[in-house]
């Protein structure tokens, strides 16, 4: 693409990969389940890759957790969230699900990040607790998140042609996320 030609602009209705799945959750012995569109009608249009990260880091922490719990069940508003990731879409998918947000039970914490990995990946750390147990979802090295993407955001006075081909990014990196397991998407320690 050369700088002054307009790349095309993602469509509203491209189709979200696995719109089944769901991240379930427990409140007062009700079961709770949340799919990617209700993570997006929470958020809004603006940043469906960060939700798309935190739709995954959940999806990949849940079932850990759970399997930690003595009656196997997730209690939502137990849950803590740490990370060095600040990005809005990733904060409002873990307030949908989790309400750690408005529990204080979310932390944004520079000092999560592993540098060591670059500066594409470093940021992508997520911590989640409940009671005891702990899990930490660290995304693979494969491509999920473009340089290119990550330059972008990072770059001042964007032009027009580049907010646009930062808005088809996005996209992309959302559907690179969603197209795979979780586990494809995040390793837990």
């Amino acid at each position: 693409m050369t700088r002054n030609s307009a790349p095309s602009q993602p469509s509203e209705t491209t189709p979200i990969p696995n719109p089944a799945r769901k991240l379930t959750v427990w409140e007062d012995g009700v079961q709770l389940d949340f799919t990617f569109d209700d993570c997006m009608k929470y958020h809004g249009p603006g940043f469906p890759g960060g939700v798309a990260h935190a739709f995954a880091a959940l999806g990949r922490a849940l079932p850990e957790l759970a399997a930690r719990a003595p009656d196997g069940r997730v209690e939502r508003r137990n849950i803590r969230i740490r990370t060095p990731f600040g990005g809005p879409g990733a904060r409002d998918a873990f307030e949908l699900v989790t309400r750690a947000v408005t529990g204080d039970r979310y932390a944004v914490l520079p000092e999560l990040a592993r540098p060591e990995r670059g500066n594409t990946l470093a940021r992508y750390v997520f911590e989640l607790s409940t009671g005891d147990a702990t899990v930490t979802c660290v995304l693979h090295d494969d491509g999920i998140v473009a340089d290119e993407f990550i330059e972008l955001t990072a770059k001042p006075d964007k032009t027009a042609v580049e907010l646009a081909h930062l808005e088809v990014l996005k996209v992309q990196m959302r559907d690179r996320i969603l197209e795979r397991d979780p586990a494809l998407v995040y390793d837990v320690e």
